[in-house]
């Protein structure tokens, strides 16, 4: 599978229905004051527009600095290294990941309308302006034990939010429930990676709803647990 590594460059065929806002320093000269808030959010776009493009080690503060049209100076002082700059952005569209899945499965108590919409959540944010899934799926720091723990822990809270789910409406145990929200994890995030690559060759709502309809063939035989806490087939 061709995926579009972090540092190539941008990734072709992508920018169709799309607004793009750029911070371009032919375009801008420094930066007025901000409140504090304002100028964090403000260097972590143009930090990641810097390190989607080039990659974490061959980004430069210098090169963020000027990407947000502020001074170096200013940079350091919301953050301290590149790295925990790094570690912001990681943290904030990893928290918007697992939020996305927690919402799509608390937005029906049908299950097959469950999966389909967790499906089209990981679809949607691997389809997001400025590529934020390139940090958290395709980071060329994995190396670093914070990095490497972040990215696992993303996986791994999705995964406990579909077991969740999965153990609470089946008779499965949790530590089968939570097999199966790895399993489904790594479909979503996979196949939604993939899709990217082939540049929009299925739309984006279609093949979100084919992996959710292969998805729910699997998850659709498992006994469902009426209220009572019995099994249909128990029931039966």
């Amino acid at each position: 599978m061709a995926y579009w590594p972090v540092g190539s460059g941008p990734r072709p065929g992508t920018t169709e229905g799309r607004t793009h806002v750029t911070t371009s320093p032919a375009t801008r000269g420094r930066s007025a004051r901000l409140p504090r808030t304002a100028r964090r959010a403000q260097l972590l776009v143009a930090a990641q527009e810097v390190f989607v493009r080039a990659g974490y080690h061959q980004a430069a503060m210098d090169e963020i600095a000027d990407q947000a049209g502020v001074s170096k100076p200013v940079l350091y002082q919301h953050f301290p290294s590149k790295l925990e700059l790094y570690l912001a952005l990681l943290d904030q569209h990893t928290e918007a990941l697992v939020a996305a899945v927690r919402q799509a499965l608390a937005s029906t108590h049908d299950n097959k309308l469950r999966v389909a919409a967790t499906m089209a959540a990981y679809f949607e944010f691997v389809d997001r302006e400025g590529e934020p899934f390139r940090l958290v799926f395709e980071s060329d720091l994995t190396n670093e034990a914070a990095v490497r723990e972040r990215v696992d822990a993303v996986t791994e809270r999705c995964a406990d939010a579909i077991a969740e789910v999965i153990s609470d409406d089946t008779s499965l145990p949790a530590d089968e429930a939570k097999l199966l929200g790895v399993a489904l994890t790594g479909m979503a995030q996979v196949s939604a990676r993939y899709w990217l690559s082939t540049e929009g060759r299925i739309p984006r709502e279609a093949a979100a709803r084919l992996v959710g309809q292969l998805s729910w063939r699997g998850l659709g035989g498992f006994p469902k647990t009426d209220v009572r806490g019995e099994s249909a087939a128990e029931a039966g």
